[in-house]
C-alpha cells in the first residue's frame, strides 16, 4: 500500500521514477486510485506495463492481468466501502 500521491505536472518520468524505486519497472503494475488525479493518469499512460485505474474502475481481468497490485491509501477505504466492511 502506498500514501496517497499526486505528481504537479503529467510527467512519465515521475511515474518511470516511481515505479523503479519500487524494483518493478520491468513487470506489470496496476495502481488502483481512490480518486480521479488526471496527472497520474496522463504520466503512466505512455508506459506499457503499466495501467491506472479508480476504484470505480477496477475489474477482476485487470487484477490478475497485473503482475503487482498497487493500491493508495484512499483506494483501500473506498474498497471498503463498496464491499460493506
Amino acid at each position: 500500500m502506498l500514501e496517497d500521491f499526486s505528481f504537479d505536472a503529467p510527467k512519465t518520468k515521475k511515474y518511470s521514477d516511481l515505479i523503479s524505486n519500487l524494483k518493478l519497472s520491468d513487470k506489470k503494475t496496476l495502481l488502483v486510485l481512490g480518486e480521479s488525479n488526471k496527472n497520474i493518469y496522463l504520466s503512466s499512460r505512455n508506459l506499457t506495463n503499466a495501467k491506472v485505474v479508480m476504484v470505480s474502475e477496477l475489474n477482476t481481468y485487470d487484477i490478475l492481468n497485473a503482475n503487482n497490485l498497487l493500491l493508495v491509501e484512499s483506494s483501500v477505504k473506498e474498497i471498503e466501502n463498496l464491499l460493506g466492511n
